[in-house]
């Protein structure tokens, strides 16, 4: 099946529409001030155009301030992820031992209502001051543990083509960072930012994983369509994380439209995420038990490469936890009983002996530097 994917187009007066830093540069919004708010609002002409075309769908929503962002709602959280408590140095986060995550810009191409990072971003500080840059891969030098750096903020995309370069560079003369990644929501709102030569800037640090944000499959157009697979041809492996919305996605028409959708253009659909309890968010949060039923119509009849994970953070710094549809129906002794999603049922009899496998002594040594690796507050120390 081929799939159709809409043209946003161009508008007639536009005659910089194809260039992305005129998209950056006009990011506005087109809503009254009629619900006051305390987080930046604001959006790509691309994606207040997208926005037009699909009146059927309320991904207004996701960007428009209403009035209910200022009720007290039944949890509210400035830093709903705990990362303030994670983070050694200015800019780092350190919650998980092998990876950290770098915050090299407050701007974004959208700022969605959803935002779990209100506290940090739309204060208009596009890059990264050069001292808390300079502490940041002194950080990442001194810790051997870290594998994996992760490309956040703010949008890294929003940057320039030397900057993401530099960025980019500086990170891969680290000699134990393995993986790079960049997480971007300009896919969605500013599909022109995929140029060819920033295509040819990821490529020559590859590996580097491009993780979109698509919600909706109408935020799919043929531009981003386009984009995706120029991507995808240049060897830029991408990963999707999707927020369940309430009332604009949390439904699995919608979801299995999308993660097909994107699965067909190369896109792994990797999370599907409770949306956190920042500030604002009461009303477009969706229940877990709505979110697992989303999961469990899914299972079974989505192929598992289109299925993503179903998650929340947990509040407070606690990390993420997988949320599972359960087929565990009863277990004896060494005798589980399942039942899959179309209602086959059987027992699966657990082996009651098992061998440790040999060769271990080659990989051990990295194995115990992962796990002796501190992280967060316990490794606050002194790295300008």
């Amino acid at each position: 099946m081929k799939f159709h994917f809409k043209n946003v187009g161009q508008p007639k007066s536009a005659t910089q529409w194809t260039d992305w830093r005129w998209q950056v540069r006009n990011l506005s919004s087109p809503f009254p001030p009629s619900a006051p708010t305390n987080f930046l609002s604001g959006a790509t002409p691309y994606y207040l155009r997208l926005i037009q075309q699909n009146p059927h769908t309320n991904l207004k929503y996701i960007i428009q301030p209403q009035k209910k962002e200022r009720e007290k709602g039944l949890q509210q959280m400035t830093d709903p992820l705990g990362e303030k408590e994670h983070s050694p140095v200015p800019r780092i986060i350190h919650r998980y031992p092998d990876r950290v995550l770098f915050l090299v810009t407050d701007s974004c191409g959208v700022y969605c209502r959803y935002c779990t990072r209100k506290h940090f971003t739309g204060k208009k500080q596009a890059f990264i001051k050069k001292k808390e840059y300079d502490q940041a891969l002194n950080y990442i030098k001194a810790n051997p543990g870290i594998r994996e750096v992760i490309l956040s903020g703010g949008d890294p995309l929003t940057l320039s083509d030397n900057r993401i370069n530099t960025l980019l560079y500086d990170l891969r003369q680290i000699p134990h960072i393995e993986i790079l990644r960049i997480a971007s929501r300009m896919p969605v709102v500013c599909p022109m930012r995929f140029t060819p030569s920033l295509i040819k800037i990821l490529q020559k640090f590859n590996p580097v994983f491009l993780l979109t944000h698509f919600n909706h499959p109408a935020e799919i157009s043929k531009e981003a369509a386009e984009s995706l697979n120029k991507t995808a041809d240049g060897g830029i492996l991408m990963f999707n994380q999707t927020v369940l919305l309430n009332g604009i996605n949390n439904h699995p028409v919608l979801i299995q439209a999308l993660t097909r959708r994107l699965l067909y253009l190369r896109v792994k659909p990797y999370y599907m995420f409770q949306c956190d309890p920042s500030e604002g968010t009461n009303h477009l949060r969706t229940s877990v038990e709505t979110s697992r039923w989303i999961q469990k119509e899914l299972w079974g009849r989505l192929s598992g490469l289109a299925l993503p994970n179903l998650s929340l953070d947990i509040p407070g710094g606690g990390g993420k936890v997988g949320i599972v549809p359960d087929f565990l129906k009863r277990k004896k002794d060494n005798k589980w009983t399942y039942q899959g999603w179309d209602g086959i049922t059987e027992n699966y009899i657990n082996p009651l002996t098992e061998s440790p496998p040999p060769g271990l002594e080659e990989y051990e040594a990295e194995w115990l530097a992962l796990k002796n690796q501190h992280y967060g507050k316990s490794q606050r120390t002194d790295f300008s």
